[in-house]
């Protein structure tokens, strides 16, 4: 009987002491390790480009038999439908894509500034006479819905008295609105680096409004249930993600030749489009929530989200600097 009962009194213990070892995030149950951790990589993201190449998450994860797997986006449209799909744990998008992601329900954070970015502007070709957003009523533009270039073309039609109603936009992923541009099928398009820097060098198109300030900034979100599940993860994977945006800081040369490799660009338009993304920063925070909460008002005002949608609440509640702020590099 006594060795029972000091068996079962070292079997609670171990447990307890389990328990007690375990992470906690800000809700739910934390869980020891997962099986694998599912990591989105795109071409507008240059940091994530970097870090699959160079595998310095695998090597830490592989201390706890964790996997990474990566998946392709084409866009924050497409990061978003792959977070809500649970398809991956950790997707790239735009802060103001990421805004209306979480205000249909997305359940997502965003957790990291991956760049600021001045990766859109309205771009059209050198003959069509466009030289301004008012030369867009009656025009056919190209956008790709639920993305920051999108929501910037929003922004400057709003800025003139316009709105969509005023214009076709011709709904089409990034790379087939520039060729849609090209071939003359749209008039306009709301570009996105790589494709936008690619047609501009290469076909002479021009961007003819610039905004820095409307290009809401990268940022990379995680899913809610895997923040709550694995916060500890959620904070390695940020600490790699430091290492492999101070590796670009530091190496702007094999950047540029990372990113044209990965993109099959021509290294004068993998430069145009660094030439244009900052890597300095990567804690989010008050100045993200101040540039994404513009976009909602805009996005209520034409429509795209619900007019009596609380965005500051929601943007409350998608921005989370906990995790970022344990471990960025100083």
């Amino acid at each position: 009987m006594r060795r029972s009962l000091w068996a079962i009194l070292a079997t609670f213990s171990v447990v307890v002491l389990h328990s007690c070892a375990q992470p906690s995030g800000s809700g739910g149950t934390a869980a020891a390790a997962p099986s694998a951790v599912r990591v989105d990589f795109a071409y507008y993201n240059p940091v994530s480009l970097v870090l699959k190449e160079k595998g310095w998450l695998e090597e830490d994860l592989a201390q706890d038999n964790v996997a990474v797997e990566w998946t392709q986006s084409q866009g924050s449209n497409k990061a978003l439908e792959l977070l809500n799909s649970r398809s991956i744990d950790f997707g790239s998008t735009a802060g103001a894509a990421a805004l209306l992601g979480k205000a249909n329900g997305n359940p997502i954070k965003s957790v990291y500034i991956y760049s600021k970015p001045e990766w859109t502007a309205l771009v059209t070709r050198p003959d069509s006479g466009i030289t301004k957003v008012e030369d867009l009523k009656g025009k056919r533009v190209a956008a790709t819905k639920g993305t920051d270039p999108h929501i910037f073309l929003l922004r400057a039609l709003d800025q003139v008295g316009l709105s969509e109603s005023d214009l076709e936009v011709v709904q089409l992923q990034h790379a087939d609105g520039r060729t849609a541009l090209e071939r003359g099928d749209a008039d306009a398009w709301a570009g996105l680096d790589p494709h936008m820097a690619k047609t501009e060098l290469e076909s002479g198109a021009s961007l003819f409004f610039r905004n820095p300030d409307l290009n809401t900034y990268g940022v990379l979100n995680v899913r809610e249930e895997f923040a709550n599940t694995y916060p500890a993860y959620v904070e390695r994977v940020l600490a790699a993600y430091e290492k492999a945006r101070q590796w670009s800081l530091e190496n702007p040369a094999e950047l540029e030749a990372i990113l044209a490799n990965a993109a099959g660009l021509e290294k004068n338009v993998a430069a145009k489009q660094l030439e244009r993304t900052d890597l300095s920063n990567s804690v989010i925070g008050a100045v993200h929530k101040t540039t994404i909460l513009a976009s909602g008002d805009v996005l209520k005002k034409s429509g795209v989200i619900p007019s009596n949608t609380d965005v500051n609440a929601v943007v409350e509640s998608l921005i989370d600097p906990q995790f970022i702020e344990k471990v960025a590099v100083k």
